[in-house]
């Protein structure tokens, strides 16, 4: 096993959404994502809180419809069963943990 380099395993891709899974397993999974401007994941819910840690740039988080701008080196925590979606004004990349229970 080698560190992963969350701030370099996935590059940005104009006009999309780059994701790769770092860990997929029944009791949770590590996702990294990269955001060009302008992309987002449109309002949904998850059964289980999702952890979100940004690790470049800055990205907007709609919870509940509240607007938070959370920022490298920031961790937000997204509730379960409350809608959130995710947009970015400017490219960022997070690491997405979700920890089923």
């Amino acid at each position: 096993m080698k560190p992963i380099d969350l701030k370099n395993d996935v590059k940005y891709s104009k006009n999309s959404i780059v994701s790769k899974t770092l860990v997929d397993k029944k009791a949770g999974t590590l996702t990294l994502f990269a955001f060009d401007v302008g992309q987002g994941l449109s309002e949904h819910k998850a059964p289980y809180d999702a952890i979100v840690q940004v690790v470049d740039g800055k990205g907007e988080f709609f919870i509940a419809n509240k607007k938070t701008e959370v920022t490298a080196g920031e961790l937000m925590i997204m509730p379960a069963n409350i809608p959130h979606s995710v947009r970015a004004k400017e490219k960022f990349k997070m690491l997405l943990t979700m920890i089923r229970s």
